[in-house]
């Protein structure tokens, strides 16, 4: 005698927001050393690139991300003492939006907005001083 096991499902019904889903992780190097800049709201905020290659040594592709960072006090000061060439593990937030450029062609745009940086190496020649005078890790908050 077989017994035939149903699955159960259940379904969670909340009143509270969805929380965002779109999140993106990249492991890859600074492109250049992150700049403070001032949005049209007067509030600042840190831009930085990363760099991430893949495929065969002989066919080496790299993609581009920017990243923005609202991070204030120790973490934007964390994140504005690192030097290109930085290899990090990025948790950011994801959004693509779509826009027309000045000859009316569809482009689209991928926005990160950092959540947490690790810093997973330093690159060649960096001082041993700098690396002892930041954290490592920046949370949520960076």
């Amino acid at each position: 005698m077989t017994t035939m096991m149903r699955p159960m499902f259940r379904r969670a019904f909340s009143t509270t927001p969805r929380p965002n889903l779109a999140r993106m992780q990249v492991i890859g190097r600074l492109g250049a050393e992150p700049e403070l800049v001032a949005t049209s709201t007067g509030k600042e905020l840190v831009r930085y690139v990363v760099a991430s290659s893949y495929g065969p040594s002989d066919d080496r592709k790299t993609s581009w991300f920017r990243v923005a960072s609202f991070a204030e006090g120790g973490a934007r000061d964390f994140l504005l003492s690192l030097q290109k060439g930085t290899l990090i593990h990025l948790d950011a937030d994801a959004r693509m939006s779509s826009y027309d450029d000045a000859e009316g062609q569809k482009k689209s745009n991928l926005s990160l907005v950092q959540r947490s940086i690790e810093i997973l190496a330093r690159p060649k020649g960096a001082s041993a001083e700098s690396e002892d005078a930041v954290p490592e890790k920046a949370g949520a908050s960076a």
